[in-house]
Protein backbone atom coordinates (compact mmCIF):
# COMPACT_ATOMS: atom_id res chain seq x y z
CA UNK A 1 0.00 0.00 0.00
CA UNK A 2 2.81 2.56 0.63
CA UNK A 3 4.64 1.05 -2.35
CA UNK A 4 1.69 1.91 -4.47
CA UNK A 5 0.83 5.56 -2.23
CA UNK A 6 4.43 6.28 -2.91
CA UNK A 7 4.56 5.12 -7.34
CA UNK A 8 1.28 7.60 -7.69
CA UNK A 9 2.98 10.51 -5.79
CA UNK A 10 6.04 10.27 -8.16
CA UNK A 11 3.16 9.80 -11.59
CA UNK A 12 1.74 12.66 -10.34
CA UNK A 13 5.16 14.71 -9.58
CA UNK A 14 5.81 13.69 -13.31
CA UNK A 15 3.08 14.66 -14.63
CA UNK A 16 2.89 18.22 -13.00
CA UNK A 17 6.58 18.55 -14.51
CA UNK A 18 5.55 17.10 -18.01
CA UNK A 19 2.32 20.08 -18.09
CA UNK A 20 5.00 22.32 -17.24
CA UNK A 21 7.62 21.59 -19.40
CA UNK A 22 4.69 21.65 -22.36
CA UNK A 23 3.82 25.14 -21.32
CA UNK A 24 6.84 26.21 -21.09
CA UNK A 25 7.65 24.75 -24.81
CA UNK A 26 4.90 26.68 -26.14
CA UNK A 27 5.95 29.76 -24.09
CA UNK A 28 9.44 29.66 -25.97
CA UNK A 29 7.66 28.48 -29.43
CA UNK A 30 4.83 31.72 -29.15
CA UNK A 31 7.95 34.18 -28.27
CA UNK A 32 9.89 32.30 -31.11
CA UNK A 33 6.82 33.28 -33.46
CA UNK A 34 6.93 37.00 -32.10
CA UNK A 35 10.42 37.33 -32.67
CA UNK A 36 10.29 36.32 -36.14
CA UNK A 37 7.50 38.04 -37.29
CA UNK A 38 9.42 41.36 -35.80
CA UNK A 39 12.38 40.17 -36.84
CA UNK A 40 10.37 40.00 -41.01
CA UNK A 41 8.58 43.61 -40.60
CA UNK A 42 12.14 45.34 -39.52
CA UNK A 43 13.39 43.27 -42.45
CA UNK A 44 10.98 44.36 -44.86
CA UNK A 45 11.05 47.93 -43.40
CA UNK A 46 15.44 47.82 -44.64
CA UNK A 47 14.18 46.46 -47.74
CA UNK A 48 12.42 49.95 -48.48
CA UNK A 49 14.64 51.99 -47.81
CA UNK A 50 16.72 50.94 -50.64
CA UNK A 51 13.44 49.99 -53.20
CA UNK A 52 13.01 53.54 -55.00
CA UNK A 53 9.23 53.57 -53.59
CA UNK A 54 6.87 57.03 -53.30
CA UNK A 55 6.83 58.05 -49.27
CA UNK A 56 3.05 56.95 -49.89
CA UNK A 57 3.94 53.91 -50.68
CA UNK A 58 6.55 53.43 -47.98
CA UNK A 59 3.76 54.90 -45.01
CA UNK A 60 0.77 52.75 -46.02
CA UNK A 61 3.50 49.60 -46.45
CA UNK A 62 4.63 50.10 -42.88
CA UNK A 63 1.26 50.71 -41.10
CA UNK A 64 -0.24 47.64 -43.27
CA UNK A 65 2.75 45.29 -41.90
CA UNK A 66 2.95 46.67 -38.23
CA UNK A 67 -0.86 46.42 -38.06
CA UNK A 68 -0.94 42.30 -39.69
CA UNK A 69 2.05 41.26 -38.36
CA UNK A 70 2.10 42.82 -35.13
CA UNK A 71 -1.70 41.85 -34.69
CA UNK A 72 -2.83 45.79 -33.84
CA UNK A 73 -6.44 46.32 -34.30
CA UNK A 74 -5.50 50.29 -35.61
CA UNK A 75 -1.46 51.31 -36.70
CA UNK A 76 -1.38 55.18 -38.45
CA UNK A 77 1.72 57.13 -38.94
CA UNK A 78 1.55 60.96 -38.17
CA UNK A 79 3.90 63.05 -39.58
CA UNK A 80 5.37 66.33 -38.47
CA UNK A 81 4.26 69.45 -40.18
CA UNK A 82 7.69 71.96 -39.18
CA UNK A 83 6.02 75.02 -39.78
CA UNK A 84 2.83 74.67 -38.28
CA UNK A 85 3.90 72.51 -35.65
CA UNK A 86 1.47 69.81 -35.88
CA UNK A 87 0.76 66.16 -36.71
CA UNK A 88 -1.00 65.28 -39.81
CA UNK A 89 -2.25 61.71 -39.84
CA UNK A 90 -0.07 60.41 -43.71
CA UNK A 91 -1.32 56.36 -43.23
CA UNK A 92 -3.45 54.21 -41.67
CA UNK A 93 -5.11 50.53 -42.50
CA UNK A 94 -7.88 51.85 -40.08
CA UNK A 95 -11.43 51.42 -42.55
CA UNK A 96 -13.09 54.29 -40.26
CA UNK A 97 -13.60 57.31 -42.05
CA UNK A 98 -13.96 59.40 -38.52
CA UNK A 99 -10.76 57.65 -37.47
CA UNK A 100 -8.92 59.10 -40.51
CA UNK A 101 -10.24 62.40 -40.55
CA UNK A 102 -9.40 63.21 -37.57
CA UNK A 103 -8.02 66.96 -36.98
CA UNK A 104 -4.41 67.73 -36.92
CA UNK A 105 -2.88 67.59 -33.90
CA UNK A 106 -1.00 69.89 -31.84
CA UNK A 107 2.98 68.93 -31.01
CA UNK A 108 2.58 68.83 -27.12
CA UNK A 109 -0.95 68.12 -27.24
CA UNK A 110 -2.44 64.56 -26.60
CA UNK A 111 -0.81 61.53 -26.67
CA UNK A 112 1.24 61.69 -29.92
CA UNK A 113 1.41 65.33 -29.64
CA UNK A 114 3.36 64.28 -26.63
CA UNK A 115 5.50 61.91 -27.63
CA UNK A 116 6.92 64.45 -30.72
CA UNK A 117 7.46 66.74 -27.48
CA UNK A 118 8.93 64.47 -25.27
CA UNK A 119 10.82 62.53 -27.76
CA UNK A 120 9.86 59.05 -25.33
CA UNK A 121 6.95 56.56 -26.30
CA UNK A 122 3.71 57.17 -24.42
CA UNK A 123 1.67 54.46 -23.32
CA UNK A 124 -2.41 54.47 -22.32
CA UNK A 125 -4.25 51.60 -20.85
CA UNK A 126 -7.20 53.18 -21.70
CA UNK A 127 -7.93 56.12 -24.19
CA UNK A 128 -11.59 56.13 -23.89
CA UNK A 129 -11.07 57.11 -19.80
CA UNK A 130 -7.53 59.13 -20.00
CA UNK A 131 -8.58 63.07 -20.82
CA UNK A 132 -5.51 63.55 -22.57
CA UNK A 133 -6.58 61.71 -26.22
CA UNK A 134 -8.98 64.26 -27.85
CA UNK A 135 -11.41 61.94 -29.48
CA UNK A 136 -12.39 59.15 -27.07
CA UNK A 137 -16.25 59.07 -28.83
CA UNK A 138 -14.06 57.62 -31.78
CA UNK A 139 -12.24 55.40 -29.46
CA UNK A 140 -15.20 54.18 -29.02
CA UNK A 141 -17.10 53.87 -31.97
CA UNK A 142 -13.97 52.27 -33.91
CA UNK A 143 -13.39 50.32 -31.13
CA UNK A 144 -9.62 50.75 -29.48
CA UNK A 145 -8.83 50.65 -26.29
CA UNK A 146 -5.11 50.61 -25.23
CA UNK A 147 -2.72 52.63 -27.29
CA UNK A 148 1.01 53.20 -27.73
CA UNK A 149 2.43 56.39 -29.33
CA UNK A 150 6.25 56.28 -30.67
CA UNK A 151 8.19 58.90 -32.16
CA UNK A 152 10.04 58.37 -35.29
CA UNK A 153 13.56 59.45 -34.81
CA UNK A 154 16.67 60.55 -36.72
CA UNK A 155 19.65 60.84 -34.56
CA UNK A 156 17.89 63.98 -32.52
CA UNK A 157 15.34 65.25 -34.83
CA UNK A 158 11.50 63.87 -34.52
CA UNK A 159 9.65 63.86 -38.18
CA UNK A 160 6.37 62.10 -37.09
CA UNK A 161 5.42 59.23 -34.74
CA UNK A 162 3.49 55.68 -35.28
CA UNK A 163 0.21 54.62 -33.24
CA UNK A 164 -0.61 51.26 -31.95
CA UNK A 165 -3.96 50.57 -30.74
CA UNK A 166 -5.50 47.58 -29.32
CA UNK A 167 -8.83 46.35 -28.92
CA UNK A 168 -9.07 45.09 -25.43
CA UNK A 169 -6.67 46.67 -22.49
CA UNK A 170 -3.33 46.01 -23.22
CA UNK A 171 -0.14 46.86 -21.15
CA UNK A 172 2.70 47.02 -23.91
CA UNK A 173 5.99 45.45 -22.78
CA UNK A 174 9.10 47.28 -22.56
CA UNK A 175 10.07 44.65 -25.24
CA UNK A 176 7.08 45.86 -27.29
CA UNK A 177 8.22 49.23 -26.88
CA UNK A 178 11.73 48.63 -27.66
CA UNK A 179 10.52 46.85 -31.09
CA UNK A 180 7.50 49.68 -32.35
CA UNK A 181 10.73 52.46 -31.69
CA UNK A 182 13.39 50.08 -33.76
CA UNK A 183 10.53 50.34 -36.49
CA UNK A 184 9.63 53.93 -36.13
CA UNK A 185 13.48 54.71 -36.43
CA UNK A 186 13.88 52.42 -39.76
CA UNK A 187 11.11 53.95 -40.98
CA UNK A 188 12.10 57.33 -40.22
CA UNK A 189 15.22 56.58 -42.22
CA UNK A 190 13.22 54.86 -45.01
CA UNK A 191 11.27 58.23 -45.18
CA UNK A 192 14.18 60.60 -45.12
CA UNK A 193 16.05 58.80 -47.69
CA UNK A 194 12.55 58.26 -50.02
CA UNK A 195 12.18 62.35 -49.44
CA UNK A 196 15.64 62.96 -50.67
CA UNK A 197 15.30 60.76 -53.81
CA UNK A 198 12.05 62.78 -54.92
CA UNK A 199 13.93 65.86 -54.16
CA UNK A 200 16.94 64.57 -56.38
CA UNK A 201 14.43 63.55 -59.12
CA UNK A 202 12.89 67.10 -58.93
CA UNK A 203 16.06 68.60 -59.59
CA UNK A 204 17.21 67.04 -62.13
CA UNK A 205 13.46 67.17 -63.68
CA UNK A 206 13.74 70.98 -63.44
CA UNK A 207 17.39 70.81 -65.02
CA UNK A 208 16.08 69.26 -68.07
CA UNK A 209 13.13 71.40 -68.36
CA UNK A 210 15.32 74.22 -68.15
CA UNK A 211 17.43 73.26 -70.99
CA UNK A 212 14.76 72.17 -73.16
CA UNK A 213 12.84 75.41 -72.69
CA UNK A 214 16.04 77.68 -73.61
CA UNK A 215 16.51 75.86 -76.61
CA UNK A 216 13.22 76.14 -77.53
CA UNK A 217 13.31 79.82 -77.16
CA UNK A 218 15.84 79.85 -79.23
CA UNK A 219 14.10 78.24 -81.81
CA UNK A 220 11.73 80.81 -81.58
CA UNK A 221 13.94 83.97 -81.56
CA UNK A 222 15.52 82.53 -84.55
CA UNK A 223 12.59 81.86 -86.58
CA UNK A 224 10.15 84.85 -85.43
CA UNK A 225 12.81 87.33 -84.53
CA UNK A 226 11.41 87.54 -81.10
CA UNK A 227 13.25 88.59 -78.10
CA UNK A 228 13.92 86.13 -75.54
CA UNK A 229 11.47 87.38 -72.77
CA UNK A 230 9.07 87.21 -75.88
CA UNK A 231 10.04 83.71 -77.03
CA UNK A 232 9.49 82.85 -73.18
CA UNK A 233 6.28 84.06 -72.83
CA UNK A 234 4.95 82.50 -76.15
CA UNK A 235 6.10 78.81 -74.27
CA UNK A 236 4.41 79.93 -71.35
CA UNK A 237 1.01 81.19 -72.90
CA UNK A 238 1.02 77.74 -75.02
CA UNK A 239 1.55 76.08 -71.97
CA UNK A 240 -1.69 77.62 -70.23
CA UNK A 241 -3.81 77.56 -72.87
CA UNK A 242 -3.02 73.24 -73.53
CA UNK A 243 -3.02 72.89 -70.03
CA UNK A 244 0.52 71.12 -70.89
CA UNK A 245 3.69 71.70 -69.21
CA UNK A 246 6.00 73.82 -70.39
CA UNK A 247 8.09 71.08 -70.53
CA UNK A 248 6.18 69.33 -73.04
CA UNK A 249 5.22 72.71 -75.71
CA UNK A 250 9.24 72.96 -75.28
CA UNK A 251 9.42 69.34 -76.48
CA UNK A 252 6.84 69.82 -79.12
CA UNK A 253 8.92 73.08 -80.78
CA UNK A 254 11.99 71.24 -80.84
CA UNK A 255 10.39 68.10 -82.59
CA UNK A 256 8.99 70.51 -85.14
CA UNK A 257 11.89 72.33 -85.55
CA UNK A 258 14.13 69.18 -86.04
CA UNK A 259 11.09 67.62 -88.51
CA UNK A 260 11.31 71.27 -90.96
CA UNK A 261 15.45 70.65 -91.13
CA UNK A 262 15.12 67.22 -91.77
CA UNK A 263 12.73 68.48 -95.06
CA UNK A 264 14.89 71.20 -95.78
CA UNK A 265 18.17 68.93 -95.50
CA UNK A 266 16.38 66.17 -97.72
CA UNK A 267 15.06 68.63 -100.36
CA UNK A 268 18.57 69.92 -100.84
CA UNK A 269 19.93 66.62 -101.38
CA UNK A 270 17.44 65.90 -103.66
CA UNK A 271 17.96 69.22 -105.91
CA UNK A 272 21.79 68.24 -106.22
Amino acid sequence: MKKNYKKNKNLIRCKKLLKEKEQEIEFLKSELERKSTEIEVISQISKAIISGQSIDEILDGIVKLVGEKMNKKICSIMMLDEEKQELVIKATQSLSEEYKKKPNIKVGQGISGLAVKEKTPQMVLDITKDPRYAYPEIAKKVGIVSMLAVPMLIKDKVIGVINVYTSEKHKFTDEEIKVLQTIANQSAVCIENAKLFETTLKVKEELETRKLVERAKGILMKEKNLSEDEAYRIIQKKSMDMRKSMKEIAQAIIISDEIKNSKETHWSVSEK
